[in-house]
């Protein structure tokens, strides 16, 4: 009986800190996805010809851990089977976040531009409640840096 306590207890409280805790993160994607539309960021695996631009990789990963709640509804799903859609949330933020941290970093290199974006996505699994990486990486086109050449006189 106390065991059957603790689950219930358990449940409750992820299920509480866990709703808490994805909104405030979801509401943190979008404030920067916002402030982050202008460095577009696409798949095309062809840049944009019209101008010259170095290129870099850049990289933005993240690691999001699934509550005791979510955990606990997936199994239930697993179990009769159909969509997992309490770890869909949990892909959909990971993803967004890793693109955030993407862009950041090709911002701060001033790029105008990332092409070829591609997402890499595994489970880590540590005992009952598990976790998702997502690493989103793409190549960032920046304006060439101005070589001034020391003229001797």
């Amino acid at each position: 009986m106390i065991q059957l306590g603790i689950f219930i207890s358990l449940l409750i409280v992820g299920f509480l800190f866990g709703r808490i805790a994805e909104k405030r993160h979801f509401k943190s994607i979008v404030a920067r996805e916002l402030a982050s539309n202008s460095l577009v960021a696409v798949a095309s695996r062809f840049p944009p010809e019209n101008e010259n631009y170095e290129q870099h990789l850049v990289v933005g990963n993240v690691v999001v851990a699934s509550d005791y709640f979510k955990s606990a509804m997936a199994s239930l799903i697993n179990f009769f089977g159909g969509r997992v859609t309490p770890f869909e949330s949990l892909l959909d933020r990971a993803r967004r976040e890793a693109i955030l941290r993407m862009k950041h970093e090709a911002s701060l290199l001033d790029a105008k531009f990332v092409f070829n974006v591609k997402l890499e996505t595994s489970r880590i699994a540590t005992g009952q409640v598990g976790a998702v990486e997502v690493v989103a990486y793409g190549t960032a086109l920046t304006k060439p840096a101005m070589h001034v050449e020391a003229i001797s006189s």
